[in-house]
């Protein structure tokens, strides 16, 4: 029972880090340390959506838990250079933090109906919402992270920056697509997509000689769709286990 315990924790660590924390308090935390308010405040988010999506009402440990160990790993990364390898590290302690309460909680669902306690029981929901919100935010910053170092070297004109956040909604939906096809076990359909992102993107990058552009969304859209398969494996993995 720890996993569908520890996939509720990652699901509220999901919403909490990328769906629920502003750029500006990021900004605000890297900048004044612990001295920041919203370390504190987004800790507290996160505690609270552990305690909800738990649903252990007389069970305090886990928000407690959650908070003081999100509040102490945020802290201690606000203090390093914010690379991707930092980025990496400091999601790696989150998710041990969260196994490691996981493991030594009881789960047992408290004061619900049936119907909710049989639906809150369920591994599967808990991992398929958690791999869908993976596939956006989570995925779309560390490809950032990994991409950005290239971003000085290339020089595009106006014309030819394209409309505002479409490159990070295709991301997110061709990432949504391979879980997808995944959870379906249509492997064929991302080799499709795959090959059809590659005909139409790079096909038009190299008519016009970019080729450090051409090179840079190559890396970015392989990487990509690297670490979604790579996550969908793993839940799907975890959801059979």
């Amino acid at each position: 029972m720890e996993l569908n315990l520890l996939a509720r924790l990652v699901l509220a660590h999901v919403l909490g880090d990328f769906f629920l924390q502003p750029k500006k308090w990021v900004k605000h935390k890297k900048t004044e340390k612990w001295h920041s308010k919203y370390h504190y405040l987004h800790a507290f988010i996160h505690a609270i959506l552990a305690y909800l999506l738990v649903m252990q009402w007389e069970n305090f440990l886990i928000p407690l838990f959650v908070f003081t160990t999100h509040l102490m790993i945020d802290i201690a990364k606000s203090y390093s250079k914010g690379s991707a390898v930092s980025f990496i590290f400091d999601q790696l302690l989150h998710l041990i933090s969260l196994f490691i309460i996981a493991f030594i909680s009881v789960n047992s669902v408290q004061n619900l109906p049936y119907y909710l306690s049989e639906f809150a029981d369920n591994n599967t929901y808990w991992l398929v919402v958690s791999g869908y919100l993976i596939m956006t935010r989570p995925i779309g910053f560390l490809v950032q992270l990994f991409t950005d170092k290239w971003q000085d070297e290339l020089v595009m004109k106006e014309k030819e920056t394209g409309l505002k956040d479409a490159g990070k909604w295709i991301g997110y939906l061709e990432r949504i697509l391979i879980f997808t096809f995944l959870l379906l076990d249509q492997f064929e359909a991302i080799g499709f997509l795959i090959t059809a992102k590659s005909v139409f993107r790079f096909g038009d990058l190299t008519k016009y000689k970019e080729r450090k552009l051409t090179e840079y969304v190559l890396i970015g859209t392989l990487l990509s769709f690297t670490l979604a398969i790579l996550t969908g494996i793993l839940i799907l993995m975890l959801q059979q286990g």
